[in-house]
């Protein structure tokens, strides 16, 4: 009798997509254009004008093991998509920042992370300090941190640049506080729906409403 035996994943199903932030090759932030949700240019009414890109890290690499998606991950779906790893990328991000907030004036905006999650309390610094370094950087995302070190981390970044950082939560139980969340379709408490997702917004571009309102955003599943 032949016995079937199930491995845990701990990285990305793709093992052959993750790529080097050292590689000349590769860039580690993608513009928002090659992403139809995302968008490219900001027409929201705040951070108007901006760029938008993109960071995506290795899925169960950098996230929590108690996050609620750790086996059927949105990665587990995005087999050609490049993910990064850590070392080396703080260096690397800090060089494309700087490019790109001086090739537009007007400023850029990066979504963290498309997969992947915020991995030390020493790269929620990062994001601080390069916050601090460039007015024109904005950046907005979803995390499954929560009670240990790196979500205080998060949520004192949160409250020390409340104009151009909103990272949510990502719960699926009603919570009170200064925080923003992120919860699942079944969610019963006060929220709205993504409207990218119904179709009502054409990309989080457009939207904006992620980083405009604190009320908790629904995602239907995926």
């Amino acid at each position: 009798m032949m016995v079937s035996i199930m491995t845990e994943l701990t990285t990305t199903r793709y093992p052959k997509s993750i790529k080097a932030p050292l590689d000349p090759r590769y860039k580690v932030l993608k513009p928002g254009t090659n992403n139809k949700k995302l968008g490219g240019i900001v027409t929201a009414k705040k951070w108007k004008g901006k760029r938008m890109y993109s960071l995506t890290l290795t899925e169960r690499d950098t996230c929590p093991t108690s996050c609620h998606h750790w086996d059927d991950c949105y990665g587990n779906n995005m087999p050609f998509a490049h993910r990064f790893t850590t070392h080396g990328l703080t260096y690397e991000l800090e060089e494309e920042i700087e490019s790109l907030c001086n090739k537009y004036p007007e400023g850029i905006v990066i979504r963290l992370h498309v997969l992947g999650d915020f991995y030390s309390t020493e790269y929620v610094g990062f994001w601080y300090d390069m916050l601090q370094k460039h007015p024109n950087l904005c950046i907005f995302g979803y995390t499954a941190r929560f009670e240990d070190t790196i979500a205080m981390a998060i949520i004192q970044l949160n409250m020390l640049q409340p104009d151009r950082c909103v990272i949510r939560f990502s719960r699926s139980q009603e919570y009170i506080g200064g925080n923003s969340f992120a919860a699942e379709e079944d969610f019963k408490g006060v929220s709205f729906t993504c409207p990218e997702q119904t179709g009502i917004m054409p990309s989080c571009a457009a939207c904006g409403a992620c980083w405009i309102t604190n009320k908790t955003v629904r995602f239907l599943s995926h």
